[in-house]
Parts: structure tokens; sequence; C-alpha cells
């Protein structure tokens, strides 16, 4: 349904309302099968034509545009019987050829689930119903231009919300949330799919015009605890920060100011405090107005790490100034008395290609690979100005996930796919501008050892889930799921299931799909009994 009411205000141009800001995800892994693949589409010279001419990506495919249902997936090994839920995922996909020189991540989001029990699997995907699709789908044409630039938009869309809904999915107080950061959630049905609400803000109590991608959850109160940046418009310097009960009323909010304005895509939440970091991915309106993208890399920024109390005011926030850094996601966070303790997959620069150096650098690969780094400071310190950092394991990779019922408590176990580079790559596959994410690493963090799952070498892995193996199982025992890329099959798409603690065993079982789906941002696992009834 339509929110009017609930939009934000037009601009002081005229031109568009006041938007949300977004922020990517990983990066370097574009184009190796981790996140979608960057690839420019032109428009149509006709507006009548819809094309979508022939991308380079995993073999010459396009976007994947397909609703569908199977019953029944084809399975390979046995899943095991413990294993009863859905596992949600979102990505963009175009719906209509995008404005050239745009990024994959401005794709309509999509979301898909893997329901699983008694052995038995059945897929099902749907669109996000957002208000920015509702609309392009009536005028059945692109009506809205570069990523998280209302200065490209047609004009007809000015008071439609720009949010695609597209990069992560979420379970809370009986609904499904599609998200991203530039806006609200899109409530789905978890069952159907079917979008319920284009616009939720928690029974209309909250006041930020931004969310999170990356809430997250208080597994010991119900609570769920978000943020929106940009949380009062387009570039403005505004941070709010609040938290939903089991019901989904808001019962905590405050109101902090950022350094600069620039990407905060993920915090992280302890028992006793709330942190972020903000990293020179700086929002740039002269260049928007110029037509590009919303954010340029600034190399001459530093980052800052801002730490407050959960569940205060935000007067008490303190920034703690660090070097020139890329870090997006969260691995786990945990407090011990004053010290605070976060760990995120970091780099030494951009790690999107598709978002430019502001100062004409290069892309430099090898500075964008992320490694699990920890940032700590102890707040009991009133002197100190800088936080503290330290690279935990040798790996590299992306998109980090823990046990999430972990969640705001001291944690030992972490996930991250990796790229092991002394791994096989198929010669088939060529000359490969990335080599392909081709593990899934388990990282403990009281050992500090690590156990790996190789997909093979013709294959990449996207994002992995964990699910307990049973309700009150220990931390860190039970199974990773995720989507599997066979890159000499066109792209075609598996579900792999993986003991977590057999790491090295491969695959439990394989759901293995007749086509190739839409690369994931990012994905969530809900238990069966968590989901309604039918």
């Amino acid at each position: 349904m339509s929110r009017k009411s609930k939009q934000p205000k037009k601009t002081g141009s005229g031109k568009g309302m006041d938007r949300r800001s977004f922020m990517g995800t990983l990066a370097t892994a574009a184009g190796t099968g981790a996140v979608l693949g960057a690839s420019s589409f032109a428009p149509s010279a006709h507006a009548e034509t819809v094309h979508f001419p022939t991308a380079s990506y995993l073999g010459g495919a396009g976007p994947f545009r397909s609703e569908c249902d199977i019953q029944d997936c084809d399975v390979e090994g046995e899943i095991p019987a413990s294993i009863n839920g859905a596992f949600y995922r979102v990505g963009p996909d175009w719906q209509y050829p995008p404005m050239t020189g745009n990024i994959p991540f401005d794709g309509e989001g999509h979301v898909s689930m893997f329901r699983i029990a008694n052995g038995h699997v059945d897929f099902k995907s749907r669109y996000a119903r957002t208000q920015r699709f509702k609309a392009q789908a009536a005028a059945r044409k692109r009506l809205f231009g570069m990523y998280r630039n209302h200065f490209t938009d047609d004009p007809s869309v000015a008071q439609v919300s720009r949010g695609t809904a597209n990069t992560h999915v979420v379970f809370h107080h009986g609904h499904l949330f599609a998200l991203k950061e530039d806006s609200p959630p899109v409530a789905m049905n978890p069952l159907t799919l079917e979008t319920v609400d284009d616009y939720y803000t928690y029974h209309g109590e909250l006041k930020s015009l931004t969310h999170t991608a990356h809430p997250k959850f208080d597994y010991t109160t119900g609570e769920m605890i978000s943020f929106g940046y940009e949380a009062k418009g387009f570039a403005t310097d505004d941070v709010c920060v609040f938290s939903a009960d089991a019901k989904g009323h808001i019962t905590w909010q405050a109101w902090i100011k950022a350094p600069y304005v620039g990407m905060v895509h993920d915090f992280a939440v302890s028992q006793k405090y709330v942190a972020f970091l903000v990293i020179p991915m700086a929002t740039n309106v002269e260049r928007m107005k110029q037509g590009q993208v919303h954010y340029a890399w600034d190399s001459t920024l530093p980052t800052w790490f801002g730490v407050m109390e959960r569940g205060g005011d935000g007067k008490d926030v303190r920034w703690f100034k660090g070097p020139e850094r890329c870090a997006t996601h969260v691995m786990g966070a945990f407090s011990d008395g004053n010290k605070m303790y976060v760990d995120m997959d970091m780099a030494l620069k951009n790690q999107f290609p598709f978002f430019p150096n502001l100062h004409g650098e290069p892309f430099d690969p090898k500075s964008a690979v992320g490694y699990v780094t920890r940032l700590s400071v102890d707040l009991s310190k009133k002197d100190i100005s800088e936080y503290s950092m330290e690279r935990l394991y040798p790996q590299a990779g992306v998109l980090p996930r823990q046990d999430d019922r972990y969640q705001t408590l001291p944690y030992r176990i972490g996930f991250m796919p990796t790229t092991d580079p002394t791994k096989p790559l198929n010669p088939k596959l060529g000359n490969l501008a990335f080599r392909p994410t081709n593990s899934y690493t388990r990282f403990d963090h009281a050992t500090r050892a690590t156990s790996e799952f190789f997909i093979g070498d013709d294959s990449s892995l996207q994002e992995c889930c964990f699910i307990p193996r049973s309700k009150n199982a220990p931390e860190g025992d039970g199974y990773l799921v995720g989507v599997a890329n066979r890159l000499l099959e066109g792209g075609r798409s598996d579900l792999v299931i993986v003991d977590a603690l057999h790491m090295e065993d491969g695959p439990v079982a394989t759901v293995r799909l007749p086509y190739r789906i839409y690369s994931q941002v990012h994905g969530w696992w809900v238990p069966g009994d968590a989901l309604p009834k039918a």
C-alpha cells in the first residue's frame, strides 16, 4: 500500500523528495559470484522496447527477473531431520534496463525462500513490491536514474520512495523485512512473500527517514535494535538509533551527529553499548548534481569509531579517530566492563570498484582485500582519542557472519566466505579478473583456530548463514547454508548445507536448482517454530 502521508518532504530544488541513504555491501567480490557482478546496461533507444544487452557476468547471463515456485527441489545427499525452517535471501535484480553507468547495487529487491522441513525443500521467489517497483511497473519503463541520486529521476516519481529493499532480509514480530538503508523497511508475508506494507514505520512510531539494512537482535529481550543515517533527509549528518520490542513498538530512540556525511552500513550492539564506524565513502552532492552516484571515496578523510550507551539519550557518544580504512560488515561484537569490541572485515582502501575514488587514484584490488579485524576502545579512559585495531586471521574474505543467537553477547565462533589462493582454479574458467570466493571458513576466537569448506575449482560461494543443530545447541554447533554458483554451467545455482563442526567433509546435502538465480547480498534463517501458521 502507498504511504503518501509518511513520505519525506520535497527538497528545496523541487525536483525530488529528501532521499534516504544507502551503503554498499562487499565489493571486492563483485564479479566473483559472491555479489552481483558489475555490468553496464544501456537503455533501449526505443521507449516501447525493453532490451537488456548481454552482460559479461557469469558467461553472458543477465538479470534473473523471474518470480518462481519449485515444490520439492532436487536434493543430493540427505538433509538432517533437525533442519526445519526457512532460509531467506535478497539481492538486486533489474526490473528494467538501468541508466548507463549505474551500479549493480541499484537493482530492485528480489527475495527468495528455501523452505526446508522433513528432508524436503520448496523454493519461492518474489520481487518486493516497493513504491519504486510499482511505479515503474505501471509506466512499463525505468523511472529512477543513478544509484541513490534523485537528481537523475523522472519528475513523475518525485513523491515516490526510492527504496529498493535489496540489501538484507530479516524476521521480527511476525514480519519478513526487506531492507535497504535509504528508506524504511518493506514488510512481506514470510510464507507467501507477498508485500504487505511498502513503507513500514513500526505502527507509525519511526521518526527516522532511513533504516539500516543490518538491525541487531537481542535474544534475551526479543528486541530489534536499529538505526538510520542521513536520518533527517538527503545529505544530513543525523543518525537515529532506536529499539523495537517483540511486538514492533519503538521503546527507545536517540539522535546523534556523525563526524561527516558518509557510509555507515553496519553497526554493533552489545549489552551495554552501541558502536558505529564512519568510513571515507562520503556522500558527494556536487558529483550527484553532475549525474554520478551517491558516494565517492575520499582518501583524505579518517575513519571515526563512535560509541554510546545503549538505551541512553546519545549525549554521551564519543568519536575515536582512525586511519583511512574500509569496513562495512560486523561479524560480532561484545562489551567487557567499559571496553567495547567489534569484529569486522576490514581493508586498507576502497573495496568497491564501482564507487569512484574522489582524488583520481586507480582502484587497488590488493588494498581492497578484507581481513577479520578487531576494533576496540576502553571507555574508562577519558584522555584517548583513537581506537585500536588488531588483525585476527590471515584469511581474506567478505560478508562475515556469526551464530545469530549471540548477537549483543560475548561470542566465540564466526564464519566468512573466503578466497583460498592455494586451491586450484579450473583451467576451463580461463583468465578471471577475480578469483572466485571458493570457501567458507570457521573462526574460533578462543583458540584462533580455523577450519574450511572448499566448494571446488569450478564454483563460487555467496554469503552463508548459520543454522543451530537444535534450539539449545552450543554456539557454532549446527550447519552453514549458502548458495553456490556453478561457473562452468552458466552460473547455475545450488544450495549447499555444510556441517559447521566438520567443515572439511563437504556438504551433507546439496539442493540443485535447474537454473541460475540472482545473486544475493544477504540472507537470514528463521526456525520453523518461529514462522506463522499457514
